[in-house]
């Protein structure tokens, strides 16, 4: 945990902050750039196949954790998801705290045709619109790292232009704030946001609470096919792992183990 009550979530997003705030770019010029982008693939339509569906992640390092996979090649590591079964692909593009970039989920995008999440802090809806610009398919936002104001905003802003939206919630809280803009895939991330530990009952407790038409995905911590097997149960439609892929050895054979579980 970082310094004092301040979470690693609060250090990135202010980093994140002050990056936009030094944004000059017009808004209208990313607007008519992101409309004349090609089609989306449906995100969400993907995770809606019969059993379990897992969002396989591009994750060089993380905060807590330091390197994973540093000098992993976004294209082969794709190709070895699709080849495993993943129904999509979440890309980190955040530089400073995962080490990822736009360029990785370029090259991500033109390897495979399954639809790709822009993983990262998302404050202003320049960052929206440059996820559709660098070729994403869906935007993530993290509710805890936004005002309800911001959370329509960009919500708004993400559907303007095509992309599918993940919404991510910690609690009760935050879950009632996604359903309220109108969310139809929700995240809920098993990481504590002040210790950064893993806590599966959060998954578990707040799964009755999604309403049958929104798409559930449980995050982080998943480990295992027991472990998928049990979110599978409590009614989640699909899981984003990252540490555990990138990790493995064998990301196909473990996004296939995870898929059947």
């Amino acid at each position: 945990m970082v310094a004092g009550d301040e979470t690693y979530l609060d250090r990135i997003i202010a980093e994140h902050r002050r990056r936009a705030a030094a944004d000059r770019r017009e808004t209208i010029d990313l607007y008519n750039l992101a409309e004349g982008c090609p089609p989306v693939n449906e995100f969400r339509d993907a995770l809606m196949q019969p059993g379990l569906s897992v969002i396989a992640e591009i994750k060089r390092r993380s905060p807590s954790k330091g390197d994973l996979f540093p000098d992993l090649e976004p294209a082969v590591l794709a190709k070895q998801y699709l080849l495993g079964g993943a129904a999509c692909i979440s890309v980190l593009t955040d530089t400073p705290n995962f080490g990822g970039s736009p360029q990785d989920l370029q090259e991500a995008r033109s390897a495979v045709d399954l639809p790709v999440l822009r993983k990262d802090f998302t404050v202003h809806e320049h960052d929206v619109l440059d996820a559709r610009l660098m070729g994403a398919d869906a935007v993530l936002l993290i509710a805890a790292a936004l005002s309800a104001r911001e959370l329509k905003s960009f919500f708004s802003v993400a559907r303007d232009v095509g992309l599918d939206v993940l919404i991510e919630v910690h609690d009760e809280a935050e879950l009632e704030m996604a359903l309220e803009v109108g969310a139809d895939l929700v995240g809920v991330n098993q990481r504590d946001l002040f210790t950064f530990e893993v806590d599966h009952e959060r998954a578990e407790r707040l799964a009755s609470l999604i309403p049958n038409d929104v798409v559930g995905v449980a995050e982080s911590g998943i480990r295992n096919s027991e472990e998928a097997g049990t979110l599978r149960d409590v009614g989640y439609s699909a899981i984003l792992v990252g540490e555990t892929l990138v990790t493995s050895g064998d990301p196909a054979a473990t996004v296939s183990v995870l898929r059947g579980a």
